[in-house]
């Protein structure tokens, strides 16, 4: 029976819309994949030596164990936000005579063969062969690398569990930017902690069966949730939701654009698609971190530019990028009715405009890197507005794929087509190599002010910029409504 599921999947993946549609993009991810899984693979036979050669008074096993804590956290977030989890097409094998208890098995036993799964494995494996050929103890090392093949696949029965859980993601994050922070104030080093347990493993091999314990109990529980959910009764009604308000009477004094402001800001917040994009928000405001906290970044300013024009953007280009797409549902309807289409992209400016400001201010206490960052971030947020801002705009009125706002964003490419890929090149890779050359061939000042004059030019023509935007949105207005008809 698992043979004939697989067959079944195979040909459904094979003969599906989205991989006729996507073969491109199907073989991009997997080069991305490779290119993963020979890094990880690289640093697993290497991260020894480079230990060893680092820090040689300390244990490189244990100095990896330290670091296990963020990994394990780090890779629950990833995968929440990442990891699509399987699913297959069961309707029809709910009126047939097939065992139920199979169909769950299936389910969850290809969620265990997931690629997520299999990036931690290039790093595991090839470490523990590298510790057991410098005289580690092997039973050992394959007890600590077993520990970690079922840390792996208990981390993935436990997203499976709390997939659509917010509170828990958020709950991951404490974890992680607590832990951090009790560690650099040297209140209590949480990841040094976990790392002794992952040190006993090593010392006491039995100790592995607590993570195979661990595993069974996870895989259970999803098992009695997926169990009591095949039934065709549950599949085919239709759940009922209960719309949330929202004061949004501020809006108002933005005048005759703030009804459209009032739908788009309805929709960021009650559409699974849009409300996963919002997580981003806070990957941008932190990803200055990535790069200011690291000394060999501090002298390379192109990289303020990089992360200036992501972290105020960041918002601008999630939403930006599939303008009109986001409305494809209702496109037809609201080009129907009796409005200025000025009025309504007008509004999109104003709201990518706003959170690029936002994000701005939130970012203020990057500062403390330097008053060399803060300059780059406002000149950046100048340059978002004034440029960034019209030119994704003037990209979406290429749009022609459809979005379902019912599905999550993760590792959802519906809606995405060669412009989205495109885009990216004026938004961010002109002002760093901009920046950077004007920077190199003058000095620091000019390339900030080159960045604000241009950003200040789109200020002050964007009246004739919006002019020449809506031309072109009406010019593809028709061809929009007909793509946005198809089913993708």
């Amino acid at each position: 029976m698992i043979a004939h599921f697989l067959k079944l999947e195979w040909k459904q993946y094979f003969r599906s819309s989205y991989w006729q549609k996507s073969i491109f993009l199907n073989i991009l991810l997997g080069f991305f994949a490779l290119y993963f899984m020979a890094s990880f693979l690289i640093i697993g036979i290497g991260g020894y030596y480079i230990l060893k050669d680092q820090f040689p008074e300390q244990d490189p096993l244990v100095l990896v164990n330290g670091f296990l804590m963020y990994v394990i956290v780090g890779d629950l977030i990833f995968r929440y936000i990442m990891q699509k989890l399987p699913v297959m097409n069961i309707k029809p094998l709910l009126i047939l005579p097939v065992n139920k208890k199979k169909i769950v098995h299936f389910i969850l036993t290809k969620s265990s063969l997931s690629i997520f799964n299999l990036f931690g494995l290039f790093f595991y494996i090839p470490f523990a062969v590298v510790l057991i050929v410098n005289g580690y103890d092997t039973a050992g090392a394959l007890a600590w690398l077993f520990s970690m093949i079922l840390v792996i696949q208990s981390a993935n029965f436990f997203n499976f569990l709390v997939n659509k859980n917010n509170k828990v993601f958020a709950g991951l994050l404490a974890i992680l930017i607590i832990g951090y922070s009790i560690e650099k104030f040297e209140v209590f080093n949480l990841a040094g902690f976990i790392g002794e347990g992952f040190d006993a493993v090593y010392a006491n091999p039995i100790y592995a069966l607590l993570f195979l314990v661990l595993l069974i109990v996870l895989y259970n529980f999803n098992y009695k949730q997926l169990r009591n959910e095949v039934y065709l009764d549950a599949l085919i009604s239709q759940e009922v939701k209960e719309a949330k308000s929202f004061d949004l009477a501020f809006t108002d004094r933005f005048g005759d654009i703030a009804p459209f402001i009032k739908n788009d800001l309805r929709l960021i917040v009650r559409n699974k698609r849009t409300k996963s994009s919002l997580w981003m928000l806070l990957m941008g405001l932190l990803y200055g971190l990535i790069f200011y906290t690291q000394p060999i970044y501090a002298d390379k300013e192109w990289v303020f530019v990089l992360v200036g024009i992501f972290s105020t953007g960041v918002f601008l280009m999630n939403f930006g990028q599939f303008i009109p797409a986001w409305d494809s549902s209702y496109y037809k309807m609201l080009m129907s009715q009796n409005i200025k289409y000025e009025r309504y992209l007008k509004s999109k400016f104003m709201i990518m405009t706003i959170s690029v400001v936002l994000l701005f201010l939130l970012g203020i206490p990057y500062v403390y890197f330097g008053w060399k960052v803060l300059a780059v971030h406002f000149a950046a947020m100048i340059y978002n507005i004034g440029v960034n801002t019209h030119v994704i705009m003037f990209g979406g009125s290429f749009n022609r794929k459809k979005i379902n706002l019912d599905e999550k964003a993760a590792f959802n490419y519906q809606g995405t087509g060669a412009v989205q890929w495109l885009i990216g090149i004026p938004l961010m890779l002109f002002p760093m190599a901009l920046f950077g050359l004007i920077s190199w061939l003058v000095n620091f000042e000019t390339a900030v002010i080159t960045l604000l004059v241009l950003g200040f030019a789109g200020i002050a023509f964007h009246k004739n910029l919006m002019k020449f935007i809506t031309h072109k949105y009406q010019e593809s207005k028709y061809k929009m409504i007909h793509a946005f008809n198809q089913e993708n």
